[in-house]
């Protein structure tokens, strides 16, 4: 074989693995939008990708083995992925569409299993069909070269074979790294989706052409080709003397489990990191990309191995010690996990704070987890290739059967094992079957066994007990002293737990990093169900996206008028939530929960909502940025109902303001007369939402569902809405919620539709198609550059409101509204600097002359009053000139409560 035509082969390989890997992160991203974020939709995507690759190689494989042009197939493979990857670009947005309605809003689970994987397998099809004959073509054309080299004799392509198959392997899966990092890191945030696959077009075209300029001027003649004419059936590879001693079925067997317990590792490793990463888009990213390389090194350390030592008494020992070391790495990994907490600690204290830092610290992890297990892999998959091609089985057939499993480990591990048996037991199955192999390679050898292989297989033996035995499951909890675990649960996507704190305080963690509320957050949470509610004419149905602990789904149950449903994405968070809601009093009565991804459920459900309500999802997290676009957004108004409201809660503690800005662009693209509201005053942990309409024209609220489209509503229609609030299960008011009147409902409100507008200003919007939020947002949580009470301040600098915003015409009513903002204001911006103290002298000297300015300023300003009051009777007893001051200013400034008159006249005033 030439020079030439072996460095243009690895080329066109580590390109072709370019583009197939970057294909394969914009497919699983676009397909995610229409299939949902569910367990089912994300390993059937996988699953359908590897099954159409195999599909490919077995279809393919063997007219490519029997053809005298393998370079025409080659080239044919590569523009048919191309030409299906630029149709996919306008294909994926309508069968999207349709898969949704077919596979329905609460589809049983063997139904969205089946549409599922059918759709997206038939969908990918044309394309990884193509891709699994790419690489048994190429393999095919440097076999040929091999072959008819000048100076080749007969037999001489047995180890020539090797270095070509494991040679070509690395390059591709080189070539697969490189796709994957940049198409993360650059082309995805910086072109989207559509502009990626395009890339990975050119990259398709690029290799036909450059196969066909390159490789055609390189052919064999043809008497030579002729010489590769067989007849059907016949294999292009020879078998020797030495080969014959591997059964061809116990080959095609292990290149099976090769994949099957590959990926098997992979997806259980990515399991257990989950509970100790960010769950960012950066952190699959560096996951999939140090598994890769490992691989890719294995491979070119396995090439680059055979041209020195190899033998046939070197390839019969491979054949058992690479399955043997395989095991024994794998316990390597799984003792990296059990420490994993130390090392990443230990890395963050090293690299410091920073987004570079915390990339390094889960590179880390990852390279801990797999750098030995895949350098093995590698290996060992190119060795089995090598040997099958040796026995007569045809490289296309022996990568068809070893994507095969691969295909299925998905579902396997990530479905059934990890999930009933833990996440330990299953990294000890494979290992399991990596030994299991390797005792097959050595019941397989001519000579008999060695000493020294029958202690390596021994030792990991008896590891794989010991750690069996005496392993901790790998389940990562942060359980402070004093705290307990009161659940754990692992499930198909997630583990989510219950901690419990010594004061009783329980708190829902997602993967031991994600908090998602707590039993103390119950006011906070229930304004977030309130205030959306409040703010439509009369609700009758309302919709919650996300679940969380409960609380804000349930503290709306509780309104006797309303019929309340809520998708949660995850089961376990489903199982979890009785115990909030219980020690919450918000089990007189539940929503409706349904187990399935928002996303997908707002858009495949013919129901229509009054009232939808979206959480506050972590922007950071992976799938939570396709809640935030505008696509997503435009789907939930086909859901509203007449005159129907839609607030998209923001937690502005996990969100920078760049991205706020993408996604404030997105919403009010959907919603042009949209407004924000403060959930509540709380400094620390901000949530702002977004609130819009279905119809536009449609007053702000109203006295009653019989008010005309036409008619302005007033403060005194506001004053009705809150006092007219139907009665409520758990026996609490709104007032408990801070909600006493129409000022507190108005008073969240913190920007009008003009100026959210000017806010986002012409920032690239967050789209389906360019996911600024999923690439902007992990940013701030592994480096955050300012605070979220700085963020807040910024944002609410740069926003603003008038009292025509919501509806209040009338001059006197507008100074009122307009005052209590202002107090509001006041009031956010006493906190900012303060620092809380126990002595109430030292509290009131921090914060006393701004709160009582604000009570001053809105006597219709209650959240300064009740501080203020407290503080003053505390200090009595010490400073009863202060004291007096501050009760005569609240007793003046807010005559209609009498509390400070009650508490003067106790002094003797």
């Amino acid at each position: 074989m030439t020079t030439r035509v072996r460095r243009v082969a690895l080329a066109l390989m580590g390109l072709s693995g370019f583009a197939g890997l970057g294909y394969q992160m914009v497919w699983t991203q676009q397909c995610a939008l229409w299939l949902g974020f569910e367990a089912a939709a994300v390993l059937a995507v996988i699953t359908a990708f590897f099954g159409g690759l195999a599909l490919g190689a077995v279809a393919f494989g063997g007219r490519i083995e029997r053809t005298a042009s393998p370079l025409r197939w080659y080239i044919a493979c590569e523009a048919a992925i191309g030409l299906w990857g630029l149709a996919l670009v306008v294909l994926m947005q309508p069968v999207g569409d349709a898969v949704e309605h077919w596979i329905g809003a609460e589809p049983a689970v063997w139904w969205q299993w089946t549409v599922t994987f059918s759709a997206s397998f038939l969908l990918l099809l044309p394309a990884t069909a193509a891709m699994g004959a790419t690489l048994p073509a190429i393999e095919r054309i440097v076999g040929v070269h091999i072959d008819t080299d000048p100076g080749s004799g007969p037999g001489s392509g047995s180890g020539e074979e090797k270095r070509s198959i494991a040679g070509l392997y690395a390059a591709n899966t080189f070539g697969a790294v490189l796709g994957v990092l940049l198409a993360t890191f650059w082309l995805v945030p910086a072109f989207g989706l559509a502009a990626t696959a395009g890339v990975c077009v050119g990259m398709n075209a690029l290799c036909a052409i450059g196969a066909w300029r390159w490789l055609h001027a390189e052919r064999p003649s043809a008497a030579l080709h002729d010489a590769w004419r067989l007849p059907s059936g016949t294999s292009t590879h020879r078998s020797g003397p030495a080969s014959a001693r591997w059964p061809r079925a116990l080959a095609l067997t292990l290149l099976a489990l090769s994949g099957l317990l590959g990926i098997g590792y992979e997806v259980v490793v990515v399991r257990v990191l989950s509970q100790l990463n960010e769950d960012t888009v950066y952190t699959f990213a560096l996951l999939l990309a140090v598994y890769l390389v490992g691989t890719s090194l294995g491979a070119a350390g396995y090439q680059r191995w055979w041209r020195r030592w190899g033998k046939q008494q070197e390839e019969d020992r491979l054949s058992s010690l690479l399955p043997g070391v395989l095991g024994a790495t794998c316990l390597i990994g799984l003792a990296a996990l059990w420490a994993a907490p130390l090392l990443k600690n230990g890395a963050m204290n090293a690299l410091g704070t920073g987004f570079a830092a915390a990339l390094s610290a889960e590179a880390l992890l990852a390279v801990a987890a797999f750098g030995l297990p895949t350098l093995a892999m590698g290996a060992w998959f190119s060795h089995l290739s090598a040997r099958a091609m040796g026995q007569g089985v045809a490289f296309g057939r022996a990568l068809a059967v070893n994507t095969l499993g691969a295909a299925m480990a998905a579902p396997l591990f990530g479905v059934v094992i990890a999930p009933w048996c833990g996440p330990k037991a299953a990294l000890l199955l494979i290992a399991g079957g990596y030994l299991a192999a390797a005792v097959a390679g050595l019941k397989t050898r001519r000579r008999p066994t060695t000493a020294p292989m029958t202690a390596m297989t021994a030792i990991v033996t008896i590891a794989l007990v010991v750690m069996a035995v005496l392993g901790a499951p790998l389940a990562f909890v942060d359980v402070p002293d004093g705290s307990r675990l009161v659940s754990y649960a692992e499930g198909s996507m997630a583990a989510v737990s219950v901690v419990e704190d010594e004061a009783g305080v329980a708190r829902l963690r997602i993967n031991n990093r994600q908090q998602e509320g707590s039993s103390a957050s119950l006011f906070v949470d229930g304004r977030q169900a309130l205030l959306p509610v409040l703010m439509h004419p009369a609700p009758r149905r309302v919709l919650f996206l996300g679940l969380g602990t409960g609380a804000t789904s349930g503290v709306a149950a509780q309104d006797t008028s309303l019929q309340v449903d809520t998708v949660e994405l995850l089961p376990e968070v489903i199982e979890a939530s009785p115990h909030f809601t219980r020690a919450l009093g918000l089990d007189a009565a539940m929503p409706r929960l349904v187990a399935a991804d928002a996303r997908r459920f707002v858009r495949a459900s013919e129901a229509h909502y009054d009232v939808i309500v979206s959480d506050n999802f972590h922007p950071a997290r992976s799938g939570s940025g396709a809640l935030y676009t505008r696509e997503h957004f435009v789907a939930v108004r086909e859901r509203l109902a007449p005159q129907g409201l839609f607030c998209q809660w923001l937690p502005l503690h996990q969100l920078d303001l760049d991205s706020l800005r993408s996604i404030t662009r997105a919403f009010v693209a959907a919603y042009p007369d949209a407004i924000a509201v403060l959930a509540a005053n709380s400094l620390e942990t901000p949530v702002i939402g977004l609130v819009g309409r279905r119809d536009p024209a449609a007053p702000r609220s109203t006295a009653s569902s019989t008010q005309t489209q036409t008619s302005m509503p007033t403060l005194a229609s506001w004053h009705a809405r809150v006092e007219g609030a139907p009665a409520r299960r758990d026996g609490r008011t709104l007032a408990d919620f801070g909600l006493d009147d129409e000022f507190a409902l108005l008073g969240s409100v913190v920007a009008g539709p003009a100026s959210l507008a000017a806010f986002a200003g012409r920032v690239p919007m967050n789209t389906d198609d360019r996911p600024i939020v999923a690439y902007l947002a992990p940013r701030l949580v592994y480096a955050p550059a300012s605070t979220p009470k700085e963020r807040l301040f910024e944002f609410l600098h740069q926003v603003s409101a008038s009292p025509s915003d919501v509806g209040v015409q009338s001059p006197d009513d507008s100074r009122r509204v307009a005052a209590y903002w202002q107090a509001r204001d006041r009031f956010l911006a006493a906190g900012r600097s303060a620092r809380p103290v126990a002595d109430p002298a030292a509290m009131l000297a921090q914060v006393g002359e701004p709160l009582l300015d604000a009570v001053r300023l809105s006597p219709d300003f209650r959240p300064a009053y009740d501080p203020l009051l407290q503080m003053a009777i505390a200090l009595a007893p010490r400073d009863a000139a202060t004291a007096r001051r501050v009760l005569t200013v609240l007793r003046d400034a807010q005559p209609a409560r009498i509390e400070a008159a009650q508490a003067l006249q106790a002094m003797g005033q």
